[in-house]
């Protein structure tokens, strides 16, 4: 027992002079003044090693807690491993810390900002800088945070990421105006943005601030010029060098800088909005990305930067879809813009059904926008159903602000049906508004009991419209199909469709209308040809279900005279072409040729393609 402890004290002794070899070959720090802030930064690089500085004495702690630290397994890039001893015997660590501790702290290393300090440790005051850290200090433009004057309008504008809005700016600037200084600042929307004046002159209001800025002051430099010429008459400078410096003395103080001020209101015009603007006045091409374009759109009008605003227009043009259409068109009515406005009502009427219908987006359509592309007459549709879908849908969604997800059919229904009884609802004071909405539909040529069931439990509309719909088809089946009551064929044409968006290459549908089945057809011949037509369909013919068959009207008349138009509708090159056969009148009978209608053929390169057939039974 007394060896294994006499060997144990010799291994112990052993280690620690090895140990204290170790330690001579460390260079020790020198004591230097430093504040409390620089000899925190200080001992970041022994706190990085896991271990105390050699002053850690004198080093206050961090204001928050310093994350865990572990120790290196391998010393930077090197192959030299570090010993798990401790900092003494990580000689290479140490003398990289000791170099970092020598070396004098600039201001630009106290400003970084990191998850030990995430406070910055210098003494200025403290500014929004953008996510990216510039080296240089030679900017063409920056932004530099006003008083605040904590007004609602710009607590509206503030950006969850404002610092963003430098590097907009530093992005493309930098490289443009080399050994430029800013000579322009702009006091807007709560910032100071330093700018160039020779840039300024493609956005009308900025040269116009200008303008209105320099002019007092070039009054006061004729006058001081003025008086320079008068002295300088007794006194004329002989040296060149002397000359020189005069010149390059006027030359400054005629590009003083000039302070300019602009109250924006738009709520729609950001700071990033705003950054992009100016940004694009250093640019020979305007530039917008499409997830910034209104706010653009906005500040380009702010500016009059016109350039700006049509690249915009164009962009929205280009770019219109079911999440931005209503947006859209609202910014398009708000600045006049006529060609945009029509692009959105002519997206709205091929795709309120097949898209619009089915998202969420559909809460922001405007009512006298969809009044007015219920109306249209180049209007898409499954059927007359799918739109009556579509606009309960809508006012549910009016009713209900807070739901996020788009509703099933079933739970409108649900939702009307649960509402009181004692009158329809759009005879109520919360339906009236919706009234006209509800007029622009052809509900005549929902000829199906069991959706005409369905509105009358919901209790929707008032009784005396759901007297007329019955009322129309108790007359048409007892005439054999004739609508009497609807004459007019832009408005009370009975609409069908289908939606061509890729294989198969034949699309065909069964519609059943007062005892008369026809089949619509596509059929695409070629790559790019296709052909549409209308075929009357016998009731005993294999292409009508057994279900169909059996509970549908059948009319046994050999002929019928029926008004239809065939309507295809693409876009080809942004821009929305119309193909048609107008209004034809034929005598349908149930064998060929007088089954079938008259052929619509096209050339179509693109997809998907919108076919509307409809029809309107004359009386005969």
């Amino acid at each position: 027992m007394a060896n294994l402890k006499t060997t144990a004290g010799l291994v112990s002794i052993r280690k620690s002079l090895e140990l204290a070899q170790l330690t001579t070959f460390v260079p020790k720090v020198s004591s230097l003044d430093t504040k409390q802030a620089d000899c925190y930064l200080l001992s970041a690089p022994f706190a990085a090693l896991g271990a105390l500085s050699p002053s850690e004495k004198k080093i206050p702690k961090a204001p928050l807690p310093l994350r865990q630290r572990y120790f290196r397994i391998q010393a930077g890039f090197t192959n030299r491993w570090q010993f798990p001893y401790g900092l003494s015997c990580d000689l290479l660590g140490t003398a990289q810390a000791n170099k970092a501790f020598r070396v004098c702290l600039n201001e630009t290393l106290k400003k970084i900002m990191t998850a030990d300090t995430p406070v910055s440790l210098s003494d200025e005051p403290k500014i929004q800088t953008s996510n990216v850290e510039f080296e240089t200090q030679d900017h063409s433009s920056y932004l530099l945070p006003q008083s605040q004057k904590g007004n609602e309008l710009e607590s509206l504008r503030v950006h969850s990421n404002q610092a963003y809005t430098n590097e907009v700016i530093f992005s493309h600037t930098q490289k443009m105006t080399e050994d430029m200084e800013p000579d322009v600042a702009l006091e807007c929307l709560g910032f100071l943005w330093e700018l160039h004046r020779i840039y300024l002159f493609k956005s009308k209001t900025l040269s116009q601030l200008l303008i209105s800025a320099v002019e007092p002051m070039n009054i006061n430099d004729l006058k001081s010029q003025h008086k320079s010429k008068k002295e300088g008459k007794h006194n004329k400078q002989s040296n060149p060098a002397a000359q020189k410096t005069k010149a390059l003395g006027k030359e400054k103080s005629k590009m003083k800088k000039i302070t300019i001020s602009l109250d924006v209101q738009d709520p729609e015009v950001t700071r990033i909005a705003f950054a992009i603007a100016l940004k694009n006045l250093y640019k020979s091409e305007p530039e917008v990305e499409e997830g910034d374009v209104l706010g653009v759109l906005a500040a380009a009008s702010v500016l009059q930067f016109p350039s700006l605003f049509q690249k915009c227009v164009s962009v929205m043009k280009s770019g219109i879809c079911s999440a931005n259409v209503c947006s859209y068109y609202c910014a398009a009515c708000k600045y006049k813009q006529e060609t945009l406005v029509t692009d959105c009502e002519r997206w709205l009427e091929v795709n309120l059904v097949p898209q619009l219908s089915s998202q969420i987006h559909l809460r922001k359509l405007p009512q006298e926008l969809l009044q007015k592309v219920l109306r249209s007459p180049r209007l898409f549709t499954f059927s007359e159903f799918h739109l009556l879908k579509t606009t309960l849908c809508w006012t549910y969604l009016q009713l209900n602000p807070r739901v996020q997800i788009i509703p099933s059919h079933e739970t409108i229904l649900m939702y009307f049906s649960s509402l009181p009884k004692r009158c329809s609802f759009l005879e109520r004071e919360a339906g009236q508004r919706y009234i006209t909405v509800f007029q622009s539909l052809r509900l005549h040529g929902i000829t199906s009991s069991k959706h005409l069931e369905d509105l009358r439990q919901i209790n929707f509309l008032p009784l005396p419209w759901l007297t007329q719909i019955l009322s129309n088809h108790y007359h048409a089946l007892e005439n054999g199909g004739d609508m009497t009551l609807q004459r007019d064929f832009s408005t009370q044409a009975v609409r069908f469709g289908l939606l061509l968006k890729q294989e198969p290459r034949y699309h065909e549908e069964i519609i059943s209308i007062y005892g008369f089945f026809f089949e619509i057809k596509a059929i695409r011949h070629e790559a790019s040809a296709y052909s549409f037509y209308i075929q009357r369909v016998k009731q005993t013919d294999p292409a009508l279900s057994f279900i169909t068959a059996e509970r549908s009207p059948v009319s046994l008349r050999q002929e019928r005279d029926v008004k239809y138009e065939i309507k295809a509708q693409c876009l080809m090159d942004g821009k929305w072409r119309e193909f048609s056969t107008d209004q034809v009148t034929q005598k349908f009978g149930v064998t060929k040729p007088s089954c079938k209608s008259q052929v619509l053929k096209a050339r179509i390169p693109s997809i998907p393609v919108y076919v509307t057939y409809a029809l309107l039974f004359r009386s005969s």
